[in-house]
Order: structure tokens, then sequence, then C-alpha cells
């Protein structure tokens, strides 16, 4: 059974509905709350929390469900409550499905997983505790050592969701990394991946013939020292340390579905009157004819597609930097993170997005310099790196070796070209010239390059142009 079961209502849960699945442990059973109220806990006779259940969250953006769970939710707008169990603990399990149990029963609509929601029947404790505190005081941490915080997760997609982020958040400011260990079929968001930080965090994966390994890089891991770490050959050294890597990270099937990406930065002046996420909203138009569908500060992304409302709580949060989630219709998968924060300069924006298609479908390139030219004129745009790889169409990254895109464009704007000496950024070493965006007087430049999956020679075109642009 899962330790994550999550309701999905076509209403919000009445209070004494919360309460009613609050009491699957029983009259006795201790309640309290922490996350400034955000999040109700059923506790063991010490006080300690066998269920952390999340303050419904309001989801009005189609699909966000089906992409995170495999779920069929009721229709838009719905309630989605989660309710996490303490890891180890199977009475702590029972008791989160008949949580969801009692929630969807009174509420409507569905749990997941449809078989941890059976039982209405109240769940019997007596006597069972959980671990003590620190490792028990976040919710989200099944395991602290001096060096990491453990997750252990058995979710289809591993989101940014909102309790996630702050496990993060907690390990930064302990000064530890988080790991998160997941069984074999599990994904990742993007969002997800955008966000991991560096080792010792990790994304550990079980697996039958190496026991673990890292689902971004393949290497064998095992728990040492308080932490899953990679392990090292009997004949490695200090220059070649020779990390075996696992085979179900190798292997890898042929594919023909790709996805289109760009990273991009704009930097705006600071202004009362400036509305954010409107480069976004141009890039997602010309490359898509529609805007996108849904944002938020976590995953998954509840809220439809507004920039004022995405400006309104960038503003409320500076000076400190702002991260969402931006996604699009289930008919064209696409998912964007945005990083705006206040600089020297400006406001900044640093936008990373991904658009899938299948093997019968076609990434609109023709569209591209079109798209470059509306960033340069309209959204202050410093800079623009287009991608084409060979990944998945929804846009999930599995714990498989993917190769890496191969660049189709560069665009440089004209803010950077201003910036550089003589007649540098017009002038390149490449055979094909760059083409001028805007007026002549304050020009932008596209530089296209070799954009074959097969062919990763571009990245070597690419170089060559960074170099010529950097003066050296």
């Amino acid at each position: 059974m899962t330790k994550d079961v999550i309701a999905l209502t076509p209403k919000m849960p009445e209070p004494w509905a919360v309460l009613a699945g609050l009491l699957s442990g029983g009259p006795d059973k201790l309640v309290d709350t922490t996350g400034e109220g955000a999040v109700v806990q059923l506790c063991d006779e010490q006080g300690r929390p066998l269920v952390s259940v999340e303050a419904p969250l309001l989801v009005q953006v189609e699909g966000e469900a089906e992409r995170l769970l495999g779920a069929t939710p009721p229709r838009v707008p719905f309630w989605w409550t989660e309710a996490r169990a303490t890891t180890g603990v199977p009475d702590a399990e029972r008791l989160a499905g008949t949580f969801a149990a009692r929630l969807t029963t009174l509420a409507g609509g569905t749990a997941w997983p449809p078989e941890a929601a059976r039982s209405l029947g109240v769940v019997r404790t007596d006597g069972v505790s959980v671990a003590p505190t620190p490792a028990a005081a976040q919710p989200a941490v099944d395991v602290l050592t001096p060096n990491v915080a453990v997750v252990i997760m058995d979710r289809p997609v591993v989101a940014m969701t909102a309790w996630l982020s702050d496990a993060f958040r907690a390990a930064a400011a302990a000064e530890r990394g988080l790991q998160i260990v997941t069984p074999p079929g599990t994904v990742l968001s993007p969002a997800m991946l955008a966000n991991m930080p560096e080792w010792p965090s990790r994304w550990v994966v079980q697996d039958e013939r190496e026991g673990y390994y890292d689902g971004l890089s393949g290497a064998v891991l095992r728990w040492q020292e308080g932490m899953f770490a990679t392990v090292v050959s009997e004949d490695a050294t200090e220059d070649d340390p020779r990390t075996p890597v696992a085979a179900s990270y190798q292997e890898v099937a042929e594919t023909a579905e790709r996805q289109l990406a760009l990273t991009y930065r704009t930097i705006h002046p600071a202004d009362d009157r400036l509305v954010l996420g409107g480069s976004l909203e141009t890039v997602w138009r010309e490359l898509t004819g529609e805007p996108p569908a849904g944002w938020g500060t976590a995953e998954p992304a509840n809220l439809p597609w507004s920039p004022g409302r995405l400006t309104d709580v960038a503003f409320a949060r500076a000076p400190e930097p702002t991260w969402f989630v931006v996604v699009g219709s289930p008919e064209r998968p696409g998912l964007a993170t945005v990083r705006i924060s206040r600089t020297k300069a400006g406001v900044e924006e640093t936008v990373t997005l991904a658009l899938g298609y299948g093997a019968g479908e076609e990434p609109p390139l023709d569209a591209l310099p079109r798209t470059a030219e509306a960033l340069a004129t309209r959204h202050h745009l410093q800079s623009m790196l287009v991608q084409l790889r060979k990944a998945r169409r929804d846009l999930l990254v599995p714990p498989r070796f993917e190769g890496p895109g191969v660049p189709l464009a560069f665009v440089l704007g004209s803010e950077e070209v201003r910036a550089m000496p003589d007649d540098r950024a017009r002038r390149t070493p490449l055979a094909e010239q760059p083409v001028r965006l805007g007026p002549k007087t304050r020009p932008a430049y596209y530089y296209p390059l070799p954009g074959d999956p097969s062919d990763l020679s571009g990245w070597a075109v690419f170089e060559r142009l960074m170099g010529h642009l950097k003066g050296s």
C-alpha cells in the first residue's frame, strides 16, 4: 500500500467531513497542527505524527491529476487533499486510507490509489509508536541523519509539491542534502528536476539487481556514512573513480518522441506597471497557438493562467526570488519553470520551457525566428538557447539514460549585442550567418545551429560561437 493517499473531491471538504476522517483512529487519537496550521496530524500516544493531512487545494487546471497521478478526477474545479502516512507503520497507512475513504464518501469524488481507500472502519493503533523527533519533526521526512534527510515516496511521479518544497528548504537550512527514494517505476516531473539540489541530494531508485542507483546518473549507490553514496570500484583511483553504472539505467529504448526545449532570460526595468509572464505567454502562443493552461507555486499547478495574478505573487514576495511552474493543455504537453528575482539591472525572469511531440507530430521549427523576434523586440530578451532532443512526449523524466539535446538556435538580445565591441555579434565564423531581429539601430541576432538529434556536432558549433562572442 502506498504511503500517500489523495482525495479528489468535487467540492471543498466541509470541516465536519475532515473531522470524520480524522476520527479514523478513534475518538481518543491525538490531533496536532504544524506548518502554521496548514497541516493537521494524527499522532501516537507520545504526540508523534502517524498521518499528516495537507490543507485542501483547489485545482482549476485540466490534466494535473492525470499527469501526476494517472488518476481520473472530478471535473475541474476540484479539491486535492493529501494524507501522508509515516513510513514503516502499517497502521499509519491504513489510517491514511480510511481518512481518504471517509472524505470521499462524505464529499464525493475518488481517492488515489483506489485500493488504499476501501475501509471506513476505525483503525486500532493502541501501542503503536513512531520515530522520535527530530526525524518526525518534518512531516515529509522519513529518515534524518547528520548528512541528509531521506524521503521515501511510492508515487508514479515525484513532483515539486508544496510539502516536498518545504522539505528541501528545511534540509537546506540545516545544511543537509535531501535524498528521495522511489521504486523503479517512478518518474520525475521536469519541475522537480529543475529544483533538485546538488550533492549530496539525489534521486535514489530501488533496483532488484543493484540494490539502489542514482536515477539521474545511473551510479550504483549504497547506504554508507549516513547517506546513499556511490559505490567505488576496487581498482578506482583519485583521477578515475570508475563508479559502476546500473544495468537498468542503461536499458535505453529507441523512441520517435521528441521535446523542443527553450531556455531564456529577460530583464525588465523595475516599474510599478510591469506585468510578468508576458514573455512566456508570447512563446507559448507562437509555438502552440494557445496560451498556457495554468500555473502555481508548486505542483499540481492549480490556478488558471493569469499574468496579473502571477505578478501580484512575485511582487508580494519581493525582494525574495519567486519560483513558478506553468503547464499547458493535455492535448499539447508543455511545462515551464519560471524564476523571478530582483537584481541591480531590474526584474529578471529565467524561463525553461519544454514542449512534447509524438512520433507523428512535427515541432514548429519554422516559428522559432518569429518567436525570437517577439521576445527581442517586446520583452527585453537577453539571450535564449533552443534545443531538440529525443525524449518522452509527456516530458516526464525516467530513471534511464536519455541523450542530450542538440542546439537548434541561439539568440542574443539587443542590449547584449550593443555591449559588444566592433561588429562581433554580426560577423561570426559560422557557415550560416545570423538573422537580424528588430530595427537596424538596435538589432538582436538569431544564430541558426545544426539541429539533428542524432548528431552531437552541433554542440561543437555552439561552443565555437560562444567563444567568438566572448572574444576568446
